[in-house]
């Protein structure tokens, strides 16, 4: 048996890191995945996927990438029951990240007070 996923998406809401009682460390995002056909509007719909990191990769995510990144995500999918606030139990569906590719390139910045950029921008 395989349970393994490899998603492409962008961050729709930035990594969110935590750290445990023992230590450890880790993040949460949401991750918005295109469908590659048309629904019944002619339009793609999207999914919105929640994804957990752990240590090393929830740090450089967590360090690295914001809102709107593109990331590549190969992990595993993992139901488990939560309680919400008002008592009532549901099933929580989400992707543990076990790899985490960055796609976006950073944007290039100039030097603050270079004579020279600034005329290139002119």
């Amino acid at each position: 048996m395989v349970n393994q996923i490899v998603l492409v998406g962008r961050i729709a809401r930035a990594p969110e890191t935590k750290v445990l009682e023992n230590g450890r460390k880790y993040a949460t995002l949401t991750l918005a995945v295109p469908r590659n056909y048309k629904n019944v509007n002619g339009e793609y719909d999207t999914d919105f996927l929640d994804c957990t990191l752990w240590s090393s990769v929830a740090e450089s995510t967590s360090e690295y990438c914001k809102t709107g990144d593109m990331i590549g995500v190969k992990g595993r999918v993992q139901s488990r029951i939560i309680e919400t606030p008002e008592g009532q139990r549901r099933r929580k569906t989400e992707i543990v990240a076990e790899r985490v590719t960055f796609l976006t390139s950073s944007p290039t910045r100039k030097k603050d007070n270079d004579p020279e950029e600034e005329k290139k921008e002119e």
